[in-house]
């Protein structure tokens, strides 16, 4: 499922998301989703959520 839809994305979500220094090598980082930071509905990047492990990124995959 995509992460660019603020609707699919719910706190206790597993998701991977892309931190902001590994925007270039495309590297995924796994965890549990604590806050959901983008308040639009969508975004074009993936929504920003901040990690149970205290990470922020913006999701690229959400794991069912």
């Amino acid at each position: 499922m995509s992460g660019t839809k603020r609707d699919n994305i719910k706190q206790g979500s597993k998701v991977k998301v892309v931190q902001k220094q590994d925007q270039r090598s495309g590297k995924l980082t796994e965890g549990v989703v604590r806050d959901i930071l983008t308040n639009s509905a969508t975004h074009h990047h993936g929504i920003k959520v901040r990690l149970e492990s205290g990470i922020v990124g913006r999701v690229k995959e959400i794991e069912e």
